[in-house]
């Protein structure tokens, strides 16, 4: 990847620099992948220590350059800091289970959220794909961009390519939200799956999808894509309805266009997916 990024802050800096660090790893261990001739249970070892080394670089890292911020990590959890108002918000391996079955989808995301006189806000975000070399960086009131490019949500009217998330869990809940998915799919455009949330916003971001939603999602899996998305330009949401979207984790991102097509999802399932636990 190109050295010369858009964004030349301090805190951009700091924030692509400690990625970068931590993607040399993952990329090692993604490569070692394909030659591992073990048990599920196995892999699945294998995955949860590249997750737990990619952390642990990320929080060494961040931590040297910022000794005072708190973190929230998929990991670690949380760990306070000296400075209340501001946080790292790390998921170390966005796309888990792609990674595990060799599948090039999945990236590291990082965010930086701060609290403010008008509640939590999130400044900045990275999202790295490092198997095809794609650095997603926004900062508040800076753009979004991917390596040198500027981006901007989609422009489209209609023909709208969608991506959602599934539900892990049987019942109620993969139900709810179900009847999103299913609402969309009667729109115009085609509906995928694709496994890593962060690149699925990246995605909205860089004008590839039209619209990303997901029915749970924690704060690491979408800190950055929120930045990203509102700095390219995107509309963000929960899926259901309302704003509080970081806090139920119940999120919709789209262009201006297809928002609208969306909003029309009917009432009562509206209710149904913005009440979900």
């Amino acid at each position: 990847m190109q050295n010369n990024y858009p964004i030349r802050t301090p805190l951009m800096n700091v924030m692509v620099a400690a990625v970068l660090k931590a993607s040399k790893g993952i990329l090692r261990d993604f490569g070692e992948l394909d030659n591992l001739q073990v048990s599920r249970k196995g892999v699945a070892n294998f995955v949860t220590e590249a997750d737990l080394r990619t952390e642990k670089i990320l929080y060494q890292e961040l931590k040297k350059a910022r000794p005072d911020f708190g973190f929230l990590m998929e990991e670690g959890g949380e760990k306070p800091g000296k400075d209340a108002t501001k946080r790292w918000v790390i998921d170390p391996l966005d796309g888990t289970t792609n990674f595990m079955h060799a599948v090039p989808y999945f990236a590291i995301s990082l965010a930086l959220e701060e609290t403010t006189p008008r509640g939590v806000e999130l400044t900045a975000g990275v999202i790295f794909d490092p198997v095809h070399d794609e650095m997603f960086m926004a900062e508040k009131g800076q753009g979004a961009y991917c390596n040198q490019r500027r981006l901007r949500v989609s422009e489209r009217s209609g023909d709208f390519y969608f991506v959602t998330g599934t539900a892990r869990t049987p019942g109620d809940y993969m139900q709810r939200v179900s009847d999103l998915t299913r609402y969309a799919s009667e729109l115009e455009g085609t509906l995928r799956r694709s496994g890593a949330a962060a690149l699925d916003l990246a995605y909205v971001a860089a004008g590839r999808y039209d619209a990303a939603w997901f029915a749970r999602l924690q704060k690491w899996d979408m800190a950055a894509g929120i930045v990203c998305v509102r700095e390219a330009g995107g509309l963000l949401s929960c899926a259901g309805g309302g704003e509080d979207y970081y806090e139920t984790g119940c999120i919709m991102a789209a262009t201006p266009a297809a928002n609208q097509m969306l909003i029309n999802f009917p009432n009562d399932q509206k209710r149904a997916v913005s009440k979900m636990p």
